[in-house]
């Protein structure tokens, strides 16, 4: 007897929803169902390079731009709000054929909206309960609350209790009864290895901001003394690797090249997006944040954890190099030890 099917479809908003969606492939996989990958763009194309023996289906695209000004953030996605909804339509009428034409037994969706059906069970995946979008966050929030419901289970990649990761963006005062924190996901583990580099930096995000960073850390790396490794976070069909001077730049690297990297690194400059904190956390990791300029959610996690005495950050036009001798005044992320009980949740799909 085949083992069921699960779709796993991640949003592709940088590369944060698809990897921290490896570790629960892996999982699926290691308790006897058969995966099936569904994305679009460099999400769909990075989970193909980590899983080339799985199937993989391309769901349309949300054409999630950032606006070259910060200040425009809100408006850039307001503006693209119509493509979205046009995407997630499809997505739905995609679901409704796949779920026949592929035997699907269940869904887990990572901030894929239209990705779910009240055929079988589904999941979503999210670690924003609250959407913060400044003045309007109240409206934000509801409306993704009320989509949050259509699904079977909610699972929130946090602990429940303080302290947490995701501060109010994870966490309710009455959360509904479908919420499940299943605790920080990770793709990495933490290793004994000795040090190679002095400084790890790693970019994503959509473009233009990627690029934008890219060209002001390059700038950047001139004035730093020591070892850096310079992950540009581009995925692209061959790998390449560069040195220029005391850096070694990648334009990608796969799961198990990055965590022999993290491991080998000191320290880390990168976004503060929710997965890499995660990463951080599992790896117990000392880091320098630069937000994503107008990106409410990862302006506030950064001011949480500075706040916390965990992790400083500098707004991306501020930013100098001189900044990074900060992180020693910081006590760094730290593992919460906490292991998901996989074979607990997959009894959803079990019926039970």
């Amino acid at each position: 007897m085949s083992s069921k099917k699960i779709l796993v479809a991640p949003l592709n908003w940088g590369l944060g929803h698809a990897t921290r969606c490896i570790p629960i492939i892996e999982a699926l996989e290691n308790n006897g169902y058969t995966p099936i990958i569904a994305s679009d763009g460099v999400a769909l194309q990075m989970l193909q390079k980590e899983f080339p023996h799985l199937q993989s289906l391309e769901l349309p695209s949300y054409h999630i731009e950032y606006a070259k000004n910060g200040a425009f953030f809100k408006w850039k996605m307001i503006k693209n709000s119509p493509k979205m909804i046009e995407a997630i339509l499809q997505e739905k009428k995609t679901i409704r054929q796949w779920i026949d034409e592929y035997d699907i037994s269940g869904i887990i969706s990572d901030n894929r909206l239209g990705v779910y059906s009240k055929k079988i069970p589904s999941v979503f995946i999210t670690h924003q309960l609250n959407v913060l979008t400044g003045n309007t966050t109240w409206i934000s929030s509801k409306v993704h609350q009320r989509i949050i419901k259509k699904f079977s289970q909610c699972w929130i990649p946090d602990v429940e209790t303080k302290p947490n990761l995701s501060g109010k963006l994870g966490h309710l005062e009455n959360p509904e009864s479908n919420i499940k924190y299943i605790g920080p996901l990770s793709r990495l583990h933490k290793r004994p290895v000795d040090k190679k580099y002095d400084l790890m930096v790693i970019l994503s995000g959509p473009e233009p901001q990627r690029g934008m960073l890219e060209t002001q850390l390059t700038t950047e790396m001139d004035l730093f003394k020591g070892k850096v490794i310079f992950i540009k976070g581009k995925i692209e069909p061959e790998q390449k690797v560069e040195q220029v001077g005391n850096v070694t730049y990648y334009n990608f690297m796969n799961t198990e090249q990055l965590e022999n990297t993290f491991n080998e690194s000191e320290m880390v400059l990168c976004r503060s997006g929710y997965t890499t904190i995660m990463d951080l956390a599992q790896l117990g990791k000392k880091a320098f944040f630069i937000p994503t300029p107008g990106q409410y959610e990862q302006e506030y996690l950064a001011k949480k954890l500075k706040k916390e005495g965990l992790v400083p950050f500098a707004k991306q036009e501020d930013f100098k190099i001189d900044n990074l001798l900060e992180i020693d005044l910081f006590k760094g992320l730290k593992n919460f030890g906490t292991a998901i009980t996989w074979n607990k949740l997959f009894c959803l799909f079990e019926g039970k």
